[in-house]
């Protein structure tokens, strides 16, 4: 059934993406009124670090893809919510219209009957995606816990399964494509939201939901060894799933894989056949750059971010490095390259592969406050 709820998925989003695209004339990467945002390439020009562009580039592609798509998606709007808030001391505070997209489908939601939301399709992910992005804007923007924050994480605590997590789709890695991906996210979500565990009552229920969804993540197999990099990420925010030589295990894994020119690439941390259900296999073993992959932002600033928050200083010669390739790759539409590992069509993972490396920079310090460098 799972399968088979993929492949349904995956049909409704072809069709949906499916227009004529020429070489004089691609079709954007995200497209709403006036919000043209180009597609992306891996021989888009190279620029010197502009964090206007950068900023454009994600407000624009958040904004489009809820216009456009109308929906919670994790690879570009959940990523948005998630990330954007904690960049309000360089960007500013960001406009409400993804938090009022995320509460008006958080109460569309919400009236849809539980059972049917947990059995399959994205909901599950998308309930995920709604409670951490809410969860941000609280402990970044609003510091207090809303009332949609608590909403959130109640649904979402309702459609968890009895292993602990929730049901995922495999077909779109590395956002969708395993179950520990849903858990580390809704862990997340949990970790962020300001004092939302402490107000719990003793004997509520969720807590109990709580302490299975850690016990998922610490004694369920990681798929590979970019799942073992988000479970130090959420150690490192909620107690209780790694101890320290766990955690120090897993960091010197990720330091081992920085590559020569400073960055990291996401095709190091999984083999072809790990990925989802294996069913990206044959696309990424023919790739012209297989066999030796290069850096890409998504994982470089992810690693960056979770080498932050374990405590290595921004001075250590391995995340200078990092943070030297971000300022030496940023693209001429603001975003950072990286190849999908679904499709070479629309690589919306660059997205994510804008939004971690921003971040990374601001917790260096490594960027002023609406300039570029």
């Amino acid at each position: 059934m799972r399968r088979a709820s993929a492949l349904l998925v995956t049909g409704l989003v072809a069709l949906v993406f499916s227009r004529a695209v020429s070489a004089d004339d691609p079709a954007p990467q995200y497209e709403a009124g006036e919000i043209k945002v180009s597609p992306a390439t891996a021989d888009e020009p190279v620029i010197a670090f502009s964090l206007e562009k950068a900023s454009q580039h994600l407000d624009h592609g958040s904004v489009a893809w809820g216009q456009q798509r109308n929906c919670v998606s994790c690879h570009t709007n959940g990523t948005y919510l998630f990330i954007r808030p904690a960049l309000t001391p360089t960007l500013g505070t960001p406009g409400t219209a993804t938090r009022d997209f995320f509460v008006s489908q958080l109460r569309m939601l919400s009236e849809q009957e539980t059972r049917k939301l947990k059995r399959g399709g994205t909901r599950p992910a998308q309930v995920i995606y709604i409670a951490a992005g809410l969860a941000e804007w609280d402990a970044h923007v609003s510091k207090q816990l809303s009332p949609e924050t608590d909403q959130a994480l109640r649904l979402m605590f309702e459609l968890q399964n009895d292993e602990g997590t929730w049901f995922s789709l495999t077909c779109w890695p590395p956002f969708e494509s395993s179950a520990y991906q849903e858990a580390h996210m809704a862990a997340m979500a949990v970790a962020s939201a300001p004092g939302w565990v402490e107000s719990l009552p003793a004997d509520d229920a969720v807590r109990g939901r709580i302490d299975l969804l850690k016990k998922y993540i610490r004694e369920t197999a990681t798929p590979h060894d970019y799942a073992r990099i988000l479970r130090l990420w959420t150690a490192l925010r909620l107690d209780g799933i790694l101890n320290a030589d766990q955690k120090a295990e897993t960091t010197k894994l990720l330091l081992s894989k920085q590559q020569a020119d400073g960055g990291w690439s996401i095709r190091q941390f999984g083999e072809p056949e790990q990925w989802g259900e294996g069913n990206r296999a044959a696309k990424l073993r023919a790739e012209p750059e297989f066999a030796s992959p290069p850096s890409d932002g998504h994982m470089t600033g992810l690693a960056l971010l979770v080498l932050q928050e374990s405590g290595m200083s921004s001075n250590s010669p391995e995340l200078q490095r990092g943070l030297d390739w971000i300022r030496k790759n940023q693209r001429e539409s603001g975003r950072w390259w990286t190849r999908s590992l679904n499709t070479d069509k629309w690589h919306f993972i660059t997205y994510s592969g804008t939004a971690y490396p921003l971040l990374a920079l601001q917790n260096a310090n490594a960027i002023s406050a609406g300039k570029n460098e």
